[in-house]
């Protein structure tokens, strides 16, 4: 722990203190965010709350609907704030971790932005916080550099390189190693507070400004609560208003239904919204977990051509089209297969067709989770929007209901569709308790969203007793039956060595133990980090 004399008062720092992270830990970066704690905690709890109160609603059978008070503002005609020029094109956005080697990559590969990921791509040890902080802080005063000691490559950025955004925890996540009067402070306070304070003024003075990705909100009583702290936070670095930026993932089904009124929340530091799909899939499953008619089918059957993920995806174009500000699509997850042509012009395909609909739809840019993909996704984005973005289409012609947005997606659940949830929970689990939260797995690059999917569909087929497609019905003991299967699978595929090395019987206990809970479990990366904490990571 950092001594009293060291910190702010009230403020204790319980992590280990390593070369270079008392930069990032400065008496001041403490005590700035600190104040955040202080001034905003007690209503990022309150509204937590609401959000288990309206889950017990819908576990009764309530579904969401477009708010009635709040009809003024959808029906308004105000638009959000200009952006700066650093954000009118982005095309080709790529997400990522916040390594050293992945910054430089990322910020070099010809993407127009590169998301920095605090959330789903990184195991918030304490060492990857901080470390990531010194990263970013080197990126933006364009001085890291990274020699890999595997090839020996020096690595180091390029003249011109990506428009960098960061991507906070959500408001759901604590930091169990920096506490604020003897308790955890917000993880997304510490994430945005440490970068803000240490970069805003560094970045506006090279052109750019503190731009953000907010994830996993709710509502737009969420989105008011990052304005207010946004303007606490100019404030008392006298930075004038409205300099941040900052874009909204939509990747819960309750948000869907608030997608105007969070841009309002946010007035002029809103930059836009994105398609968050695969935590939106696992939204809808969270949210109507008790409802047996909600039962999903294989996730692999559920694509942007379903009905409820393509509403909300035009919807979210006509909404920010309105608004004059930017409609981003979602992840492509692919990545190169370097060993199987045949394989890998499969997966490009698919690559193609999901951003060839996407910038056919309207979106002003995509995600890409692999350099490799940058050039497929460009190329579609330079033929098919020769601007810097779409926002004069304004969809008009798209009309979305809360029908279309919580049509429940068809198709069958198989044995295959089982395996696989479970055999990419457990190898994402076991990667990301290592430390590592963003994992190649059969091709795809995942994150915690997937895995977040994969748990909940079989904790969801359990609790409703639903078919597989032979007739079988899964319960626990085929799941258990198939777990310890699939868990030998990995043994022979990682090898011994690997295998005892690593921690996939931590992985499968913890899989385990969330789909035989009697209630749902909300997230799984919460007793994920509760279990490394507790082993002092």
């Amino acid at each position: 722990m950092v001594s009293a004399a060291n910190t702010p008062p009230g403020v204790d720092v319980t992590g280990a203190m390593r070369g270079g992270y008392r930069t990032i830990l400065s008496y001041d970066a403490l005590a700035f965010i600190a104040h955040l704690q202080r001034k905003f905690g007690a209503e990022r709890s309150r509204l937590l709350g609401l959000r288990a109160e309206r889950q017990h609603q819908f576990d009764e059978g309530l579904k969401p609907d477009f708010p009635p008070e709040t009809r003024a503002i959808r029906d308004g005609d105000w638009t959000v704030a200009p952006l700066p020029k650093d954000l009118l094109d982005r095309r080709i956005e790529i997400t990522g971790p916040i390594d050293r080697k992945m910054v430089i990559n990322a910020l070099n590969c010809g993407a127009n932005v590169y998301m920095a990921d605090f959330e789903d791509a990184s195991t918030p040890t304490w060492d990857n916080l901080i470390d990531s902080h010194i990263n970013l802080c080197d990126a933006v005063r364009r001085v890291i550099t990274y020699d890999d000691p595997q090839n020996g490559r020096h690595y180091a950025l390029n003249p011109r390189t990506a428009t960098l955004l960061v991507r906070p925890r959500g408001w759901h996540l604590d930091e169990a190693h920096i506490l604020i009067d003897g308790a955890p402070m917000s993880g997304a306070l510490m994430d945005f507070g440490l970068y803000f304070f240490h970069n805003a003024k560094e970045l506006m003075a090279r052109g750019s400004g503190p731009y953000f990705y907010l994830p996993k909100m709710e509502s737009r009583h969420e989105a008011k609560l990052w304005n207010d702290v946004f303007l606490e936070s100019q404030s008392r670095l006298g930075i004038p208003a409205g300099t941040i930026k900052a874009t909204v993932l939509i990747e819960t089904i309750l948000a869907a239904f608030e997608m105007d009124e969070i841009l309002h929340a946010l007035k002029e530091h809103s930059s836009g919204l994105n398609c968050g799909r695969w935590d939106y899939i696992y939204s809808y499953i969270k949210k109507f977990a008790e409802d047996p008619a909600c039962v999903m089918p294989d996730r692999a059957q559920v694509s942007m051509t379903a009905h409820f993920l393509r509403s909300y995806s035009l919807l979210l174009i006509k909404t920010c089209h309105r608004r004059n500000v930017h409609a981003m699509g979602g992840m492509a997850a692919q990545i190169p297969i370097r060993d199987d042509a045949a394989a890998n012009e499969a997966a490009m395909a698919k690559v193609r067709a999901d951003k060839e609909r996407e910038a056919g739809d309207g979106h002003d840019g995509t995600w890409v989770a692999h350099p490799g993909l940058v050039p497929i996704a460009k190329e579609i984005f330079d033929r098919l929007m020769p601007e810097s973005n779409q926002i004069a289409r304004k969809r008009q012609d798209v009309s979305i209901g809360a029908a279309d947005l919580l049509a429940v997606p068809t198709g069958t659940i198989t044995e295959a569709g089982l395996r696989q949830n479970i055999n990419v929970g457990i190898g994402y689990l076991e990667a990301w308790l290592r430390g590592t939260g963003c994992v190649p797995l059969y091709h795809l690059m995942e994150d915690a969203a997937t895995a977040e999917i994969s748990r909940a569909q079989v904790w969801q087929w359990v609790r409703h007793g639903a078919k597989l497609a032979d007739g079988r019905t899964v319960d626990l003991p085929l799941c258990r039956a198939i777990l310890g299967e699939e868990l030998e699978k990995l043994k022979a595929t990682v090898g011994k060595d690997a295998y005892d090395g690593g921690r996939y019987p931590d992985a499968a206990q913890l899989f385990l133990s969330l789909i035989e809970a009697k209630q749902f479990p909300e997230w799984l990366t919460v007793p994920a980090y509760e279990k490394l904490v507790a082993e002092g990571a």
